[in-house]
């Protein structure tokens, strides 16, 4: 099974993007991006300095167009990469990355928001000299608790032995001063406290902007960074990508789903090498691919191929999206009584409960409408992403809700 996910801010190196725009297609895609972003995003990503691209706003809009243009340079016909994707994840502004690549929101889309998001987030930065220090090693309760005792917010779990600290400038040198035993303190290339209080008012300003973006429903398996369920609302999704900036990215929840499905190979778009590199601590037996260069193009889709195949792909590629109910995670799943076929579902309804060691999660008809059959039986183990219940839809008429077939 293959799993394809994007990095997040501070992946960025000055010049990464020099091999790329060598490529007509990427350099003409790049000047589009760069006209519905207001950026000279070539420019950032060939000349621009270490400084300069640390920049939230610019970092952000010139990560995801990078790969969104790179995913375009491998699957020319995008459709055509949903029978090989098992899974899509991405870490931090990644997950706008992917949630774009999977179909939830169009590339102009994603750029708006991206662009929106790195400027409310460089605004929300400058009240408070603020940044991130990842944490390697030590004992995990003891780096919890130091990060604590200064205040500090573990803003990304990276998995075993990586939590990255966020705060203010002063509260990380107190840190860095009395650092947690057995511990390894790396300063992030980042321009603020992510994921933490710091970034709300940036929360409020994607909201407002959230309320008027149409979204689509994810063609593929797509990872949440709040909890690593698979989530299948294109609106849901929209309103977690809000919500992350200013909560926790819960990465080794994400790369735990991913051994739940049976991930065989992850491939990281560039700039990569920072997921690998988690995955390589995390995920064992996982083969690993950073695409960092044009001319890794044919090999990466040998890599597809290999543990891609309609075996292995999300079974919501080849349904229509509007009417299944998918599961979130890994578990048992229990069907909540007296959903038969032909019952009408109002919005939101709750289906059933899928259950694993780690949670109880609900599972939620965000559209409605009426069942036609379920797709698994009562006390079934399901995986993450697995169609449940399959619905005809309801739309809204201006006197009333009416039912369509």
């Amino acid at each position: 099974m293959l799993a394809i996910v994007a990095p997040g801010q501070g992946a960025q190196q000055p010049g990464f993007l020099r091999p790329w725009v060598s490529e007509p297609s990427f350099s003409d895609r790049l000047g589009w991006l760069s006209a519905v972003s207001g950026l000279d995003l070539a420019h950032y990503g060939t000349e621009a300095d270490a400084e300069t691209i640390r920049d939230t706003a610019v970092a952000q809009p010139l990560l995801v167009a990078t790969g969104l243009l790179a995913a375009l340079e491998l699957f020319p016909h995008p459709a055509d990469a949903f029978p090989f994707i098992g899974v899509a994840a991405g870490h931090s502004v990644g997950e706008i990355t992917a949630a774009a690549g999977v179909g939830v929101l169009s590339a102009e889309q994603a750029m708006v928001f991206v662009r929106e998001r790195g400027r409310a987030m460089a605004e929300a930065s400058a009240v408070t000299p603020t940044s991130m220090t990842a944490v390697i090693g030590g004992d995990a309760d003891e780096v919890l608790a130091a990060l604590e005792a200064q205040g500090l917010t573990p803003a990304n779990f990276n998995g075993s032995g990586q939590v990255v600290a966020a705060g203010t400038v002063d509260q990380l040198a107190a840190l860095a001063a009395a650092p947690p035993k057995r511990a390894r303190l790396i300063p992030l290339s980042v321009a603020g406290a992510f994921h933490t209080v710091h970034m709300q008012p940036a929360v409020g300003r994607l909201g407002s902007l959230a309320r008027a973006i149409s979204t689509h429903d994810p063609r593929a398996r797509l990872l949440s960074n709040a909890d690593g369920q698979v989530v299948h609302d294109g609106q849901q999704v929209l309103r977690r990508l809000v919500g992350q900036v200013a909560t926790p990215v819960r990465w080794d929840l994400c790369m735990a789903a991913m051994a739940d499905l049976g991930v065989t190979g992850l491939l990281e778009m560039p700039p990569a090498g920072t997921l690998t590199g988690i995955a390589k601590r995390n995920l064992k037996g996982v083969e690993l691919f950073a695409l960092n260069t044009p001319d890794q193009l044919e090999e990466a889709m040998e890599f597809v191929r290999r543990h891609g195949g309609t075996a292995s792909s999300s079974p919501i590629a080849g349904n229509p999206t509007w009417r299944l109910v998918v599961s979130p995670g890994k578990g048992q799943f229990t069907r909540t009584e007296d959903i038969e076929a032909d019952t009408v579902l109002p919005l939101d309804s709750t289906v059933g409960v899928v259950k694993n060691r780690r949670d109880d999660i609900a599972v939620n008809a965000p559209h409605g409408g009426i069942v036609v059959e379920w797709l698994v039986e009562d006390g079934d183990p399901v995986s993450p992403g697995q169609p449940l219940l399959r619905l005809h839809p309801m739309v809204e008429s201006a006197d009333a809700t009416e039912v369509t077939r």
